[in-house]
């Protein structure tokens, strides 16, 4: 059944699949789950794709699509992957997992390519539905994914996000909102008066592609 792992180890995510540069042939998908996401981007386009995966079963899984698949923490596990060989490393609503995203961007740079890529979806804890709870109802309620998913350790906006990148080595190139939905009349009118100060609050998501220095 899909996915006895449950929704956060099956999850395809192909509105990712076009932020990965053509020009990226060796990707390495760190948090790579059950590897629906690196099967798609393997069925698309000839590329080699390497996984890292803390959970033992979806790791499992992976390895029967993905190149190589290694078992472990990212932030405490030390892997045996060579030196700047990937050009592109993926990841899909990993970093706000982590205590130190910081430290393991910077850990990247051993395993990425001069100018190599670093594509992420990051979850945006300014979304409105979000906002919309704390102020009307005085509510930050955790739940088990999502923007508050209780797993999560790091909160992310648009700025935040652009200042981890640019603070662990890499330039940005874009920051795109993804799965907008549509503001409410009354904020629409709001934003307008602001001048769109609140453009980023219809976003849950950012994907972001970042480039090492």
């Amino acid at each position: 059944m899909a996915g006895y792992l449950g929704n956060y180890y099956t999850q395809k995510r192909h509105e990712m699949l076009n932020f990965i540069p053509l020009s990226c042939n060796r990707v390495l998908d760190v948090g790579c789950a059950a590897g629906e996401f690196a099967c798609a981007l393997k069925r698309e386009r000839h590329v080699e794709v390497w996984g890292i995966e803390i959970n033992k079963e979806a790791a499992e899984k992976a390895s029967k699509k993905l190149d190589k698949v290694l078992l472990g923490d990212i932030e405490q596990d030390h892997f045996d992957l060579p030196e700047k060989y990937f050009d592109c490393i993926v990841f899909n609503d990993v970093l706000e997992h982590l205590r130190d995203p910081w430290a393991v961007l910077q850990k990247a740079h051993s395993f990425l390519m001069k100018d190599g890529y670093i594509i992420a979806s990051i979850p945006n804890v300014r979304y409105f539905e979000n906002i919309k709870k704390l102020i009307m109802h005085k509510e930050w309620k955790y739940t088990d994914e999502g923007i508050l998913d209780r797993n999560h350790l790091r909160f992310f906006t648009i700025k935040s996000v652009r200042e981890l990148f640019e603070s662990s080595g890499y330039f940005v190139e874009t920051i795109t909102g993804i799965r907008s939905r549509q503001f409410p009349w009354k904020f629409r009118m709001l934003n307008y008066i602001f001048n769109g100060a609140f453009d980023d609050m219809r976003y849950p998501q950012y994907a972001s592609v970042a480039r090492r220095r």
